[in-house]
């Protein structure tokens, strides 16, 4: 995997000294304690892991990271249900309560999601969309859907079958899937080629009973994957529409910034040395783990063989990468950053809040969006 030198990150504040800042802060705004305190209830709940769940997918999505980093062939694939059975009693076994099933696409092989969900109470799948997951027997499982660039674009980035040939309609495929349907979380990779789309695309979803969360479009298997000739334009734009719709954009203002720019307010720069979404036990991240930058403790990804131990939680060509989730947990994970005010922990709190709340079995999640609507369209 290619990995980016680092990027020079500033240390983070001694434990010591930010446990204190935090008691003062709490002790002056009470009124943030018992927000506080439900999120780190959450995240005591949930230790996490990632699965590639299977190599085998219905498209090709233009600037995949899964095949155009090879991972579908990378290790040999495993339907044998009675190893995944085995796979999930060792999670189990381990305390890992959170899986992300990937791939490849999940919906095809229904039968390896069951044991996960027997086993784990948190579960998210994540989709093209292309097929719907069944309400039985999934009723608790977030559905994570991807889309790229919005409007036309997505058809043009993702409508591609296996053999090349296209074909229209995948979004609107997806919506009907999931109409009103509390558990989907709709991850909309943006594009600057495609800010046209960004409005009409979350009125869709808003007026469809879901929410949805931003991505950056990263062109993997480019150059210059991450390349955007106009970020102020494009950051615009995403918080004009959050703005616009604040009930279905759950992703915070904060976390749409570091995701375009890549930038933090204590002038952090996201890359290989601060990204936590990492395989912690990998001896290759062993300078990573040791550098004082926090990671996600515990975290693995498997590939489809559930066994040999993936980079990270994506590509692991992190000078392409601004995947939301590793952004969004940098950003949660660094909550020693947001100490100097009671308005930075305030920013935080609705930071880690806005994080959880993408998860359908998060108890941040509000189970009513799905009766809201979007706004009537500006005259």
């Amino acid at each position: 995997m290619a990995v980016v030198p680092l990027h020079l990150n500033p240390p983070a504040p001694p434990r010591r000294e930010a446990k204190a800042k935090l008691r003062d802060l709490l002790a002056a705004r009470p009124d943030l304690a018992e927000r506080v305190l439900a999120i780190r209830d959450m995240g005591r709940r949930v230790k996490a892991c990632e699965v590639h769940l299977t190599t085998t997918c219905n498209i090709r999505c233009k600037g995949c990271w899964y095949f155009e980093g090879g991972f579908d062939t990378a290790v040999p694939e495993t339907s044998d249900l009675g190893v995944i059975r085995a796979f999930v009693d060792r999670l189990d076994a381990a305390g890992v309560t959170q899986a992300t099933l990937i791939g490849g696409e999940p919906t095809l092989v229904l039968n390896r999601v069951v044991p996960f969900v027997e086993r784990l109470p948190y579960l998210t799948i994540s989709t093209n969309g292309l097929r719907p997951l069944p309400m039985a027997g999934f009723e608790k499982v977030a559905v994570a859907i991807s889309l790229f660039g919005g409007g036309p674009l997505d058809d043009d980035l993702r409508a591609v079958r296996p053999n090349g040939s296209t074909f229209t309609g995948l979004f609107d495929k997806a919506l009907r899937h999931y109409r009103d349907d509390p558990r989907v979380t709709f991850v909309f990779a943006l594009s600057e080629n495609g800010l046209q789309y960004v409005e009409p695309t979350v009125r869709a979803i808003a007026d469809n009973g879901n929410q949805v969360t931003f991505n950056f479009y990263s062109a993997h298997g480019t150059e210059q994957p991450l390349r955007i000739d106009n970020e102020k334009r494009t950051l615009a734009e995403a918080l004009r529409v959050k703005e616009l719709f604040p009930d279905a954009v759950v992703s915070h203002p904060y976390f749409i910034e570091a995701l375009i720019t890549g930038r933090t307010h204590w002038g952090g720069r996201f890359g290989y040395d601060v990204c936590p979404s990492i395989s912690v036990e990998l001896p290759e991240h062993a300078g990573r783990v040791g550098n004082g930058q926090p990671v996600i403790e515990g975290f693995a990804v498997y590939g489809a063989d559930y066994e040999t131990l993936q980079f990270c939680c994506t590509s692991g060509d992190c000078g392409g990468c601004r995947d939301s989730q590793a952004v969004y947990t940098w950003l949660v994970v660094n909550q020693n950053r947001f100490l100097d005010s009671a308005d930075q922990l305030q920013t935080w709190i609705d930071l880690a809040e806005a994080y959880w709340r993408q998860w359908y079995w998060a108890q941040q999640h509000s189970p009513h969006f799905a009766r809201r609507r979007s706004p009537a369209p500006a005259r």
